[in-house]
């Protein structure tokens, strides 16, 4: 098994007993993730498809996977690294996105470990990216594992170490989120509570302007929870901006509280903690009659992805937080999603 999924998509297990979760090696990618609600009713609760496939073919735009080397845009996919300017595929015009034409969620990772169940069932996923890949500086050799802490608990780990190249990394988890079930509509009844009182706020391609702005007064507001729906229209054709996490008070195995994601009925509740500056909401603007899992069709909306990650183009903006890793260092970004009824 193992040395057939270093070349072949497959998907894999872990079941808790509580929880179950497949996620698969191309792409290291959450393909179906199953939660009680207060009933003990299962629910499958991410958008994906039933066999790896339309992933392989290119027709999920994202659904569950890991992106990278550097997560969301780079403008004009440009930058300057240590005195070397370098030049990025524009696969999302005029813009680089989520690595290029084919980033770390077009790829077949190696499964370095697998538990399926039992106490803290995980599978660790590897890969190698080359020195110039999609037209980044540098080797880097990347790992994600995925574990079952608790009954209702998962926890992303995701490392990379830059080999012989200082290089910007930045990866994201690219889960759509529908609390309600999967085949169950769009998301706008979910509320959601957003610990972070600042955007980015972004120009007419979505790279952000450099500027840092508060929330506060604008339809942008989730520092109380509030129905996802309530000021939508207000942004255009829906959300998809960076959030500057605010740096609360209570942690939890060091990470910082970052969402609260409820169903309408609020029957599921997923909590987000993170390491990382930035969280990039984004309400599946996008999505348009995709033929998903159980032949569910997903239209517009019909998900919430609640991404981690350092902030966009923030390798072109001095005043963000740098993404920057060096080589030999290690690139560190925990997720942890805690869901309960």
């Amino acid at each position: 098994m193992a040395e057939q999924s270093k070349n072949t998509p497959e998907i894999f297990e872990l079941n808790n007993g509580s929880m179950l979760v497949k996620i698969s090696n191309y792409g290291a990618t959450i393909t179906s993730l199953s939660v009680p609600d207060k009933n003990g009713k299962l629910a499958d609760v991410v958008l994906g498809f039933d066999s790896v496939d339309p992933y392989v073919n290119g027709l999920a735009p994202y659904f569950g996977c890991i992106v990278g080397r550097v997560a969301n845009r780079i403008k004009e996919g440009k930058f300057s690294l240590n005195g070397v300017n370098y030049t990025l595929p524009i696969n999302k015009p005029p813009n680089s996105l989520h690595g290029g034409n084919k980033g770390f969620d077009k790829k077949i990772w190696e499964v370095a470990g697998h538990k399926k169940d039992g106490e803290k069932p995980f599978i660790t996923f590897k890969y190698h990216s080359a020195d110039g890949e999609e037209g980044y500086p540098g080797a880097v050799a990347v790992t994600a594992t995925y574990t079952l802490t608790s009954a209702t608990t998962m926890r992303l780990d995701m490392e990379a170490v830059p080999e012989n190249k200082d290089t910007p990394i930045n990866l994201a988890q690219h889960t759509y989120w529908n609390l309600a079930g999967h085949d169950s509509g769009n998301i706008l009844d979910h509320k959601i509570q957003i610990l972070g009182s600042h955007i980015t706020p972004v120009d007419e391609y979505t790279v952000p302007t450099g500027e840092i702005l508060p929330v506060k007064g604008t339809p942008f507001d989730f520092t109380k929870e509030k129905r996802i729906g309530e000021s939508i229209g207000e942004v255009g054709i829906g959300y998809d901006h960076n959030y500057v996490l605010d740096c609360p008070d209570q942690e939890k195995d060091g990470l910082k509280h970052a969402a609260k994601l409820s169903n309408g009925a609020g029957s599921r509740v997923l909590d987000l903690w993170t390491n990382v500056p930035g969280l990039q909401f984004y309400t599946g603007n996008y999505v348009n009659g995709v033929v998903g899992k159980g032949s569910a069709v997903y239209g517009k909306h019909a998900g919430v992805c609640l991404e981690t990650q350092g902030f966009p183009n923030a390798i072109n903006q001095s005043n963000f937080p740098s993404i920057v890793a060096k080589a030999g260092d290690k690139y560190q970004h925990t997720m942890l999603f805690e869901f309960s009824a």
